[in-house]
């Protein structure tokens, strides 16, 4: 039986888009992050295979040209104190002749990039830039970004507007004021969108903390050859919505001019009103954005819209904080400074010294998973009825919601 991803499902849709002459193939390739030749490939095998042609063919082999990871780790450590400031030509030719390690420069190259270490020769060749014409139908792309801004003109705090732009009509799809540019101020831009809307085919981002990381891949990254995500990176792919970065600010020009547009006319509205606080800003936003969308928004070259279809309970799944615990042998979990008891479920079924997955909701519900099986539940209302008990006396109360000091909203429990 042949199980489809949801990037499987995604690819398969496009096809399909292709075959009904909505898209062309070097469209079709760019939405899903692939070339144009593999592109025409997967055409050819859905013809030919039907669904399961968008399967790749290699899924469950392991890579024969693989390099073995003794090898990787003895290049990286060499790299990192031999040949230190070496480049990665210079680096290539010495690894085979005094090393015996017999590679090419772009296998060395990506063994030291994946490990976080850069060449030292920094060039940055002159691009030329054109225009980018509009995508095609509503829902093919969305430029997301963060504005800070003195939104109220100091009649209150400064917020930072976080909101997402569709690439095809100019229309804001959604927007609103949050303390800073967070993760979890995105994941909740992401669920608003996708719950009303449905799946967009792919983001287009800047290189910003939340959506980029530097960080070195862990040991479990490195056995499936992946690439280290971020919590909103993660979500996303999860979902099989193509995450695009943008190469400079002028690149995701749309939504930098729309920022330049409110913070004109927005403000003026928010002066208008006499905005104080966040949910008022917030009022007079949704009170504006029709207005804005009516005036400067303008028809799609498809009138089919792009968006894909997804549950309720996939997007939450999907768009959350992820960690993994251990079950102490009395059956409770340590999660941000606080005990957690896990009901029992069955006198013949232990979770002992088990490793689980722990989510943590944009409402603030923190979840247990088991082998994608839920064990448990925690919130506000139904916290003391699971038992929940503080670890020390130290801490006031459980931490709900983000795992951001900004955007963290914490509630007091009894004793």
């Amino acid at each position: 039986m042949t199980t489809l991803t949801m990037r499987d499902e995604k690819r398969i849709e496009i096809i399909q888009r292709v075959f009904r002459g909505e898209l062309t193939v070097l469209r079709a390739a760019v939405i899903l992050g692939i070339s144009e030749r593999q592109c025409y490939r997967i055409k050819r095998r859905v013809h030919q295979q039907g669904p399961k042609g968008v399967i790749h063919r290699n899924r469950g082999r392991p890579c024969k040209r693989k390099v073995k990871e003794k090898i990787v780790g003895r290049v990286v450590a060499l790299a990192r104190r031999k040949y230190q400031g070496f480049n990665d030509h210079h680096l290539t030719e010495k690894l085979k002749e005094h090393e015996k390690i017999d590679l090419s420069r772009e296998k060395v190259r990506r063994i030291l990039r994946s490990w976080g270490i850069s060449s030292p020769r920094k060039r940055r060749a002159a691009k030329h830039r054109s225009r980018r014409d509009r995508r095609l139908a509503e829902g093919m792309l969305l430029q997301v970004d963060g504005s800070p801004h003195d939104w109220l003109e100091g009649r209150g705090p400064r917020f930072c507007l976080i909101g997402a732009i569709d690439d095809a009509t100019g229309k804001v799809i959604e927007a609103f004021f949050t303390l800073a540019e967070s993760s979890w101020g995105y994941l909740r831009l992401f669920s608003e969108i996708f719950k009303r809307h449905g799946l967009a085919q792919s983001i287009y981002s800047d290189r910003h903390s939340v959506f980029w990381t530097d960080r070195e891949p862990t040991l479990d990254e490195q056995l499936v050859n992946k690439r280290p995500l971020t919590e909103v990176g993660r979500a996303l792919d999860e979902l099989g919505v193509t995450l695009i970065f943008a190469g400079s600010p002028q690149a995701k020009g749309r939504i930098e001019r729309l920022w330049g547009t409110f913070q004109d006319r927005l403000v003026s509205e928010l002066r208008g009103a006499g905005a104080k606080t966040e949910a008022q800003a917030q009022v007079v936003l949704e009170g504006h954005l029709p207005e804005h969308n009516r005036q400067f928004s303008k028809p799609a070259a498809q009138s089919k819209p792009a968006w894909r279809k997804a549950s309720a309970t996939q997007i939450e799944k999907a768009l959350c904080f992820k960690q993994k615990r251990t079950v102490a042998k009395d059956h409770t979990v340590t999660f941000e400074g606080t005990l957690f008891q896990i009901p029992k479920q069955s006198p013949y079924r232990s979770y002992a010294n088990k490793r689980i997955d722990v989510h943590v909701l944009l409402d603030g519900a923190v979840e247990f998973f088991y082998q994608n099986e839920k064990i448990a539940r925690f919130d506000s209302k139904t916290t003391h009825a699971f038992g929940l008990y503080r670890t020390n006396g130290k801490r006031e109360g459980f931490r709900y919601g983000p795992l951001s000091a900004l955007s963290t909203k914490t509630l007091e429990l009894s004793p």
